[in-house]
């Protein structure tokens, strides 16, 4: 072999941080030898894997054609390592979550893995559906589990359970106290506290809507899912978020549903990987834990 694992390692490291240093200091080696290795792979290439943009190194086509051979070479060299020391393995993970799902379902999930994997290291990174589906493309990631719809050939994605979001106002509202379903005219009327764009749920909002959008009158767009109900709470208007993150307030009585029997707002939640990612048993036994919850589909077509 031309090549080792440990120049993989440090090409991989180099990938993500886009400069030696930063990837020499996560390996703890010094920036010498991480140089040194990466020089030497490129060599035995015969072709540079990166573009030097000031301090920045960017893959350039060669790199990108790497990247993912090489992120399942290692995934599968640490697995067979493991097996052959006789260890169960770490099973380490890097989820990424939306919003709802890593505010209101990730975390009891987490905890029940680490339950049957006590010596795993389990990061998760809560961000939007663009945001996670960047990160999958770029294996800074394994498993994402988003509330949006993606479309794309180089991830893998595996309906998970079904979601509706709901319009929702402060009891007090005005369209509240009427009693009655809401009207395209009355939608168009209100004021709108909703998500931002590149999230799932304005995605499935945007797509209700259809026909209606250019109408509304967007008052404000968040991030975060409790600070637009702590905005309706105020007055400020009315909202749009799954009814997983409004249980507790509707019990309490502190927001309440509007009724728009016309307008679909169903959605599902999907589990996501590249399709190039070498896949764990890791990350087999969470999607397992994940699909359980509601009886969805299998993971055999990522085995």
């Amino acid at each position: 072999m031309k090549f080792s694992l440990r120049q993989l390692e440090v090409f991989l490291a180099t990938a993500h941080a886009e400069n030696v240093t930063r990837a020499s200091d996560q390996l703890a080696m010094s920036q010498s030898a991480a140089s040194s290795a990466l020089k030497e792979l490129e060599r035995t290439l015969d072709q540079p894997l990166f573009d030097r943009v000031g301090k920045r190194l960017q893959l350039n086509d060669t790199g990108r054609w790497l990247l993912p051979r090489a992120e399942a070479l290692l995934a599968e060299a640490r697995e067979l390592e493991q097996e052959l020391s006789g260890q169960p393995g770490s099973g380490d993970l890097r989820l990424g979550a939306t919003l709802t799902i890593g505010n209101y379902l990730a975390v009891t999930l987490v905890s029940d893995y680490k339950r049957q994997h006590p010596g795993a290291q389990v990061s998760l990174d809560v961000e939007n559906t663009r945001a996670i589906a960047d990160k999958l493309r770029q294996f800074q990631l394994d498993i994402g589990l988003i509330e949006g719809e993606v479309q794309d050939p180089m991830l893998h994605i595996t309906p998970w359970r079904d979601d509706e979001l709901v319009v929702f106002s402060a009891p007090d509202h005005p369209l509240a106290q009427q009693g009655a379903a809401l009207d395209d005219h009355q939608l168009a009327a209100a004021r709108w506290i909703l998500r931002e764009t590149g999230s799932g749920t304005r995605q499935t909002f945007d797509r209700a809507m259809a026909g209606l959008l250019s109408a509304l009158h967007v008052e404000l767009e968040l991030q975060h899912t409790e600070a637009i109900k702590r905005t309706v709470e105020a007055g400020l208007g009315i909202g749009c978020l799954s009814r997983e993150t409004l249980r507790e307030a509707f019990s309490r009585g502190t927001l309440v549903p509007l009724d728009v029997p016309h307008r679909d707002f169903s959605r599902r939640f999907y589990v996501v990987t590249h399709t190039r990612k070498y896949v764990t048993r890791g990350m087999r036994d969470f999607i397992d834990r994940c699909l359980a919850l509601d009886g969805a589909a299998d993971t055999t077509a990522l085995r």
